[in-house]
């Protein structure tokens, strides 16, 4: 299997999970090849290059990194990937299979959770669950999966953003709690209700003199305090974005056996 990967700009975080991502690559035997842009480029030129590939047969999975700078639009980029080659799962026409249940590449943050819960062998079904954010990446997709007619699945679900009311009364109703909103240490213990399932989507850098870098690696889960009271609970970093990896990875093993097909 050969994955490729997009790359516009220096952004510091990007670069780590774009390295991340060729390192696994190389652990499981796949290919891997990385396409370098600076920020000043066009979106006809990457246009241009997402075409190339996925006109290339040797390549069967293309991701391109976000986020992108603001010249250039994601969703004209999204959709101009082809379904097929879409590993990240964020094509429409992946998404609107996703929603039918049919086979597509999932987006590989949730895919990624789904394999966690079903490896740990968490119940889902009839259970209660609350996701925190709504993006298309990870909130959204995730909701529709957890409520899906599917193991792991079945359960009844609440999406909560930044519109909700008393989020920490919806949040401490919730068997299954996944923060996925981009704060750090935004969940606190009075949030969690005892014995609950919390798994953490956020990484977000925070600065702390103490490190070497300068930063540390933290999540949407204020996991000191939240931990206790949690039957099971994902951290950060070593959790849901090592998943992610999985899940992508998984993606790409598929299309390279050509497992999903679409028709137009």
């Amino acid at each position: 299997p050969h994955l490729s990967a997009i790359l516009v700009g220096a952004d510091g975080a990007s670069e780590t999970y774009v390295a991340s991502k060729i390192k696994n690559c190389k652990e499981v035997g796949f290919e891997s090849s990385l396409f370098r842009f600076p920020d000043t480029v066009t979106e006809a030129e990457l246009l241009d290059k997402i075409n190339s590939i996925n006109n290339d047969s040797s390549i069967d999975g293309l991701l391109v990194q976000l986020p992108l700078p603001k010249h250039i639009s994601v969703q004209r980029i999204t959709e101009t990937i082809s379904p097929e080659k879409d590993v990240d799962g964020f094509h429409p026409l992946n998404q609107g299979r996703m929603v039918q249940n049919l086979p597509c590449y999932l987006p590989a943050t949730p895919y990624g959770i789904m394999l966690m819960l079903e490896h740990e062998g968490i119940t889902t079904a009839g259970k209660h669950c609350v996701v925190i954010g709504r993006s298309n990446i990870v909130g959204m997709p995730m909701s529709i999966l957890m409520s899906r007619n599917a193991d792991p699945g079945n359960a009844t679900v609440t999406l909560c953003h930044s519109r909700s009311t008393d989020l920490s009364a919806i949040t401490r109703t919730a068997d299954i709690l996944i923060a996925a909103i981009g704060k750090p240490r935004f969940v606190t213990s009075d949030m969690v209700k005892e014995g609950a399932v919390v798994i953490d989507v956020g990484i977000i850098r925070i600065e702390d003199s103490s490190t070497k870098s300068g930063y540390r690696i933290t999540g949407d889960v204020d996991f000191e305090n939240v931990a206790p009271k949690c039957s099971y609970i994902s951290p950060v970093p070593g959790g849901v974005g090592l998943m992610t990896i999985v899940g992508l990875l998984k993606n790409t093993l598929r299309a390279a056996k050509g497992e999903v097909k679409f028709s137009f």
